[in-house]
């Protein structure tokens, strides 16, 4: 039953777990810190997520939970798998976004500024949800001594509570002002990766309605993701290294567990007692959630929407960019250039011959010419082996054997100097607005040019939410995607807007052949 009572600046709701108020801010009304599912704590560490416990009372949901433990946040804890919605009123039926962040399966949270909802929500008309899930050894990992009792399940925590929020969504959306029939998944970089994960499984076909990935983070092994075998041994050394056993780990203060396993993975993938999880630690193959990664799988059948930056590199090689761990050195020369060349090769494999090594730093100066110095070569190197090659390949593979519209999208909008290029994750801070917040606009500006390529972001995602074919006043005609002929949009820029066939396809043909990529 949907309850809603407006008094002033708070609304209450009712969820399935009890009411909620949120605040009034502005033409939004914000439900922050809803819980989506039970504090996965003591025996529910290393278990399927678990229904919220029933309240009576109203429940205040005006201020965000903490985010799930990770690096940097004071304040992170455990008991964080709560949800974030933006509505422009509890009354109606609108379309839901719902947004997975990303951060490399290991930090990020619903609460961070440059995902917040209430632009978007008010400037599309729909309702906007975000949430956090289970990060780093909490989320991502394998062993059968975990095995769930209820679901039979011994892996990947964090997905499960994307999949959990999901049916939470599909069960709650109508109190918040959403259709439940009407869901699109949003995500960038690993949350964009789970999205395309989360749109493929059958239990479900029918919750997800559309898709919206963003520089998806897609996971293989041995750079995203342990192999089965690695994922159990890296939790039977923490153990070890802890003084304790496997189900002893649930009892371990959760910033130790932490800490050991973020101890485990520091310092060169090459010096390594596991050869996998090489540059992030995301999605295992458990032969039930997930039983092949996404160049082994069809794609989607849904409508979708792929986007990818023109220089994805440029967040991990730009000195002043937020990155973690920050940019190494940028090469000068080409024998520095090699060696960066080999550093980014070795994220992707443990097996870096000095031939690979020339072959790749070849390719990619035969495909910029002259004006390629070595700081944008490895640049470009840097993002297409983890990010752009698998993101358009993927795209090319939809394209011919999908079944459903796809729209694939360029976002070229550049930083302001001194940094430079248009880094992986850009593409959150236009499509919520947030490249205005103080944080960012020094990096990526609050011009009126970036005000006005934001709003057609904006409004390209949720006339696709809405209607299935995204439009806005200033971008021209956007085609469905066909590799061969100009139906790629490119987003930025003083143009603001154009049609092309997708840039910078040469250089991704080294990856095609190098062998230490996955080839969809």
């Amino acid at each position: 039953m949907t309850m809603t009572v407006s008094s002033g600046a708070t609304t209450v709701v009712r969820t399935t777990a009890g009411r909620v108020t949120g605040a009034r801010e502005g033409g939004i009304v914000a439900f922050r810190g809803v819980p989506y599912a039970a504090p996965p704590t003591g025996e529910l560490r290393f278990a399927s997520p678990r229904p919220p416990v029933p309240w009576r009372d109203v429940r205040d949901a005006t201020r965000f939970s903490p985010p799930f433990v990770q690096a940097g946040p004071a304040h992170s804890s455990e008991d964080a798998l709560y949800a974030n919605v933006w509505t422009p009123g509890p009354a109606g039926r609108r379309s839901v976004l719902v947004y997975i962040h990303g951060g490399g399966w290991q930090v990020g949270a619903g609460s961070v500024p440059t995902f917040d909802g209430a632009r978007l929500a008010a400037a599309g008309d729909i309702v906007v949800v975000n949430f956090n899930y289970r990060l780093g050894v909490f989320g991502w990992g394998l062993h059968e001594e975990y095995t769930d009792p209820v679901t039979g399940l011994a892996a990947n925590w964090g997905l499960q509570d994307q999949i959990a929020l999901l049916h939470w969504v599909r069960e709650n959306a109508a109190a918040f002002g959403g259709d439940p029939d009407d869901i699109t998944l949003c995500g960038t970089s690993a949350g964009g990766a789970t999205a395309w994960q989360l749109a493929l499984m059958p239990e479900l076909r029918g919750t997800i309605r559309r898709l919206v990935s963003l520089s998806a983070a897609h996971p293989w092994q041995p750079a995203f993701a342990l192999t089965p075998d690695d994922a159990r041994t890296v939790h039977e050394t923490v153990a070890h290294r802890l003084g304790t056993g496997l189900e002893g780990l649930r009892e371990v203060p959760a910033p130790l567990l932490h800490e050991e396993w973020t101890r485990f993975f520091s310092g060169s993938p090459d010096t390594r007692p596991v050869e996998s999880g090489r540059e992030y630690r995301g999605p295992v193959l458990d032969g039930r959630l997930l039983t092949a990664y996404p160049h082994d799988l069809p794609t989607p059948d849904v409508p979708l929407m792929t986007v990818y930056n023109s220089t994805e590199g440029s967040f991990f090689t730009d000195p002043l960019s937020p990155s973690f761990p920050p940019a190494p050195p940028a090469p000068a020369d080409h024998a520095e250039l090699r060696e960066a060349v080999r550093g980014v090769l070795r994220k992707l494999t443990p097996r870096v011959d000095d031939g690979l090594v020339d072959a790749c730093v070849d390719a990619y100066r035969g495909a910029a010419g002259p004006d390629g110095g070595p700081r944008d070569l490895w640049t470009e190197v840097w993002g297409d082996g983890l990010f752009r090659h698998r993101i358009v390949r993927l795209a090319e593979r939809h394209a011919r054997t999908g079944r459903t519209p796809q729209y694939v999208m360029e976002f070229a909008h550049p930083t302001r100097a001194p940094h430079f290029g248009t880094p992986h994750d850009a593409t959150s801070k236009f499509l919520f607005g947030s490249h205005r917040l103080p944080l960012h606009a020094a990096q990526f500006g609050d011009g009126p040019l970036e005000r006005r390529i934001s709003r057609n972001f904006a409004e390209l995602v949720s006339s696709f939410i809405r209607e299935g074919s995204p439009h806005s006043l200033d971008v021209p005609d956007w085609p469905v995607f066909a590799p061969d002929r100009p139906t790629t949009l490119v987003l930025g820029g003083e143009r603001v807007a154009s049609v092309a066939v997708t840039p910078k396809r040469q250089q991704l043909r080294f990856w095609d052949e190098a062998g230490c990529l996955p080839v969809p």
